[in-house]
């Protein structure tokens, strides 16, 4: 049996894992090879800048799967905000086609989940063969 891992800050001690997808506009697949590549690399830098773990990220070309742990205080909300908004606006001036075939290139809506008791190493392995469905 593996023990639990808590996080704490200065007020709180917490454990908050969650998996969020989210669509590209019209779910059209516009997230190529490179793109994809590019992507990961951000969503892994901006969790880093808000302090959040980042377990798990598998994208499609027209979705993102993600396992991370956030702190309660900074909230989901924010955080998906933060990966979403700061990832198109860096994909879409990189890539004129992101600019050209969506007027957005993220819908506005996602879904989240807590990990809750579910071993993180069956949420990873759910995130990662996602490509394989």
């Amino acid at each position: 049996m593996t023990k639990l891992k808590y996080k704490s800050n200065l007020n709180i001690s917490y454990s908050c894992k969650y998996h969020v997808v989210w669509c590209t506009k019209y779910r059209k697949r516009i997230l190529s090879f490179d793109i994809q590549k590019e992507l990961k690399h951000i969503l892994e830098t901006t969790c880093l800048d808000a302090r959040c773990e980042l377990f798990s990220i598998e994208t499609m070309e027209d979705h993102v799967h993600i396992l991370v742990e956030a702190d309660p205080q900074f909230g989901i909300h924010r955080l998906v905000k933060s990966l979403k908004g700061k990832s198109s606006k860096i994909l879409r001036e990189k890539y004129k086609a992101l600019r050209t075939r969506v007027p957005t290139l993220w819908t506005n809506s996602y879904f989240v989940s807590t990990v809750g008791g579910a071993p993180l190493s069956i949420v990873k392995q759910y995130i990662e063969n996602q490509k394989n469905r």
